[in-house]
């Protein structure tokens, strides 16, 4: 795939970088991982680059980009020319490369948008070098422990970590958190429907249609992973807690959240196609579960909850009708904090909470913010 191709930054202009004034703020953008949520990123940057750079004053320049096999880098000019110019090379992929070609430059930013688990292990040594790190990649926050605790001890030399769209894609459910605590607010819970898949899945299933063509219809759609287990089981809702609980000062580890999966065992280790064939085996228990639920005014909803004391679990559960988690529609992503200042119902995050559009646009206000706090 020739990523500059279609790279819509790369119709910029390659006039030299020139502060248009001192209010104006230079950012230098790396970014790894331009598929969906990348290419919607820098479609989202090249829209609003006039714009910002009136107000809030903020100039953006793209330096690097890189996937998984090769990287393109501007190094005789630090702006972003037409590659008909010339002026791009591409290179094989590295990452200690992706640094460097960032280091030193104005208010330098590595966006994350691959979901890898080999990028996220760089962070610390991004952020110890001054290179600030936004990205919807769950696996460094999520991560290990000592990865987590080496990341805070990097950050502590000035530079940010901003990872907005890791809970919610867009919605501001991390930042929300983090403003109730920054102004001395006490945590009691949160809870909600962190998975767009599995809001869509229970919000439309009546028990007469089998659950698994529920799950065969979300897979056509492209809602669910290509393998819908990974759904299924939970664990991406578990490392949102995860994210969430560490974000509000726990020490959690993915292994501690108490993951009830939807898939059986029997189901849980067979090949993908093998699985996809016996998904029917899914339907009876589910069904049975929603008829049980429909008798008492219930409905189904697969609900992610944290405590203040750091217990976390996943589950599916029956709740009334008008619960406020049984509100949402299609695939809503609907999280609920409780607090000292929010008490019952609390305050609620709702809306859509999954797709490249809505992601690329929690990672692009994380962008913003950085340069906002880098000017302050």
């Amino acid at each position: 795939m020739n990523l500059l191709a279609s790279n819509p930054l790369s119709d910029l202009d390659p006039a030299p970088w020139v502060t248009p004034c001192p209010a104006v703020r230079g950012v230098t953008v790396g970014l790894i991982g331009p598929g969906k949520v990348g290419s919607a990123l820098l479609e989202q940057l090249l829209a609003a680059r006039s714009a910002l750079r009136q107000d809030p004053g903020v100039d953006l320049r793209l330096r690097v980009v890189a996937d998984s096999r090769r990287m393109w880098l501007d190094h005789e000019n630090e702006h972003l020319g037409p590659h008909v110019s010339g002026t791009c090379t591409w290179r094989p992929s590295s990452l200690d490369a992706v640094g460097e070609s960032l280091a030193g430059l104005p208010c330098p930013v590595l966006i994350d948008c691959s979901a890898s688990d080999r990028v996220a292990s760089h962070y610390a040594h991004w952020l110890a070098s001054g290179i600030h790190v936004v990205t919807p990649n769950k696996l460094a926050v999520s991560g290990p422990l000592e990865r987590w605790q080496a990341i805070g001890q990097a950050r502590a030399g000035g530079a940010q970590l901003r990872y907005e769209a890791t809970v919610g894609a867009g919605l501001p459910v991390v930042q929300t958190l983090r403003d109730l605590l920054a102004t001395g607010d006490t945590l009691q819970s949160v809870e909600g429907l962190f998975s767009g898949t599995l809001a869509w899945l229970f919000d439309g299933y009546d028990g007469k249609v089998p659950f698994s063509h529920r799950i065969r219809e979300a897979r056509e759609l492209g809602y669910t992973e290509p393998d819908p287990r990974a759904d299924l089981s939970g664990e991406d809702v578990a490392r949102k807690l995860v994210i969430l609980a560490r974000e509000a000062g726990m020490d959690l580890s993915l292994e501690q959240v108490d993951v009830t999966s939807l898939v059986p065992p029997a189901l849980h280790e067979l090949d993908l196609e093998t699985f996809l064939e016996r998904m029917n085996e899914l339907d009876d228990d589910l069904a049975e579960r929603h008829a049980l639920a429909a008798s008492r005014g219930e409905v189904l909803r697969h609900v992610g909850r944290l405590e203040a004391d750091g217990r976390a679990s996943v589950r599916l559960l029956a709740l009334p009708a008008d619960h406020p988690l049984a509100q949402g529609r299609g695939c809503d992503n609907i999280v609920r904090f409780r607090s000292r200042r929010y008490p019952d119902p609390g305050l609620r995050v709702q809306g859509p909470g999954a797709g490249p559009e809505v992601t690329a646009a929690g990672v692009f206000a994380d962008l913003l913010r950085v340069a906002a706090e880098a000017r302050a």
